[in-house]
């Protein structure tokens, strides 16, 4: 049995979508649930199957845990953990999880976690991780698969990271929480999940100020004294550029609920410099019009503020329709363009040399059979396969279903002819014997 999303394109879009809560930010803020000896309440929480994996493994080191998909709503009750082994079933499935290696550090004095896993986009270490909790004090070793930390009274310093990776960021703020003294993190990482994460914080009681900004301060306080919350998630920036990206590509006009456009300043000027018509309805809607030909534009990723790697993929299928030669330069993950060789199943004219992706904009595009080879990839199959003439079958959608909730009625709202389907086929002769929507 295999699951697909199959994809009538051409249809252009119109109506409005209201954009999920962000799944990079609600991760993070269940791994810093467990400092608080306390309940929390997370609202705006996406029904995601990452999600679904850190409740588990929440609990599994000994959190209770109320998670309510129908009200978008998480309990967390974590005054009773008692265990420090995050362990590899769930930590190999996402990268996101790895964050508990603070958490736990910070709150039971020690930690043994799993080394991440996530999407196949490159090298993602965890050097500066480790470096960072070992500046703070702890002693930290990598054995038979697993990051084991020890350190009972960590006391602050300031710390240089030699890259702003989010990550590190996030695992040093978590473990520094209780350190003794002031640390200082200085080229952090600066992307809204990490302000946040610090909001989240700090309205239970946390010391911490340069969120957002490349140095970040934290003022430890005593273990023991965070407080339960209430707090609600901002929205997905990368899920409302998804479907921003999927208007530009088959045309039409739509409006963006629940955004923060400030979280996508250089998206959105990249979108209106090939010819994309966004106009603000509120300030937190957009209004997206794509009435002509693209143009072609060449971009970089960067670390935030810069064009996001995660926006790379399907801003690629829109310019692969634009009028020119565009170039995009993915200068963060060596297999950041897993989704080439799928768009030219559907006849895209791309070339890649090394770190930089040479796109020729064609006229059209054909429905085509392609996977999801990633996360972000997959948004990029979706948004091409909205375009294209004919039909397409995505598979491998497990990667979708990590980051986008709801993706086919949100699409089906917005006119698209899009469907999820059990196929059953005998392998033998590779005819389809059965298929069903899932409704």
């Amino acid at each position: 049995m295999n699951k697909r999303i199959v994809i009538e394109g051409g249809k252009q879009l119109f109506g409005e979508v209201s954009i999920s809560g962000a799944k990079n930010a609600v991760l993070k803020l269940m791994a810093a649930a467990l400092l608080i000896e306390d309940v929390c309440l997370i609202h705006n929480v996406p029904d995601l199957s990452d999600v679904e994996t850190m409740v588990s493994l929440i609990n599994c080191l000994g959190a209770k845990t109320k998670y309510s998909k129908l009200n978008q709503t998480i309990e967390i009750d974590a005054r009773d953990i008692n265990n420090c082994v995050a362990d590899y079933a769930y930590v190999s499935k996402m990268r996101a999880s790895f964050d508990v290696l603070g958490a736990l550090l910070s709150r039971l004095g020690e930690a043994k976690v799993a080394l991440p896993g996530g999407c196949a986009i490159g090298e993602r270490r965890v050097d500066l991780h480790i470096k960072g909790l070992q500046l703070l004090g702890a002693d930290v070793a990598i054995e038979n698969g697993y990051v084991l930390a020890n350190g009972n009274k960590l006391k602050g310093v300031d710390i240089s990271l030699s890259m702003p990776s989010v990550g590190a960021t996030e695992n040093i703020m978590l473990a520094s929480i209780f350190a003794e003294g002031v640390t200082r993190i200085q080229n952090a990482a600066q992307e809204p999940e990490i302000v946040d994460l610090a909001n989240f914080l700090n309205m239970a009681g946390a010391d911490i100020t340069g969120a957002g900004t490349s140095e970040i301060t934290i003022n430890g306080v005593q273990r023991g004294s965070l407080k339960g919350i209430q707090y609600s998630t901002i929205p997905a920036s990368i899920e409302a550029a998804s479907y921003m990206c999927a208007v530009c590509a088959v045309g039409g006009e739509i409006i963006g609920d629940d955004i923060i456009p400030s979280h996508l300043t250089f998206f959105l000027n990249k979108m209106q410099e090939i010819g994309v018509k966004i106009e603000p309805i509120t300030p937190y809607s957009l209004k997206v019009k794509k009435d002509k030909r693209l143009k072609a534009i060449d971009l970089i990723t960067q670390p935030y503020p810069g064009f996001h790697t995660d926006m790379q993929a399907p801003v690629m299928s829109v310019l692969a329709l634009a009028d020119g030669t565009s170039i995009i330069t993915e200068s963060l993950f060596e297999n950041r363009f897993m989704q080439v060789p799928e768009l030219r199943r559907m006849g895209a004219d791309i070339q890649q040399e090394n770190s930089k992706a040479i796109i020729k904009g064609v006229e059209y595009l054909t429905g085509a059979e392609v996977k999801a080879s990633d996360l972000r990839a997959g948004a990029a199959m979706v948004v091409a396969a909205l375009a294209a003439n004919g039909t397409s079958t995505i598979s491998d959608i497990h990667h979708i279903d990590r980051g986008y909730e709801k993706l086919e009625e949100k699409f089906s709202n917005l006119g698209a002819n899009i469907k999820r389907v059990e196929n059953f086929e005998n392998i033998s002769d590779n005819k389809t014997i059965e298929s069903k929507v899932l409704l």
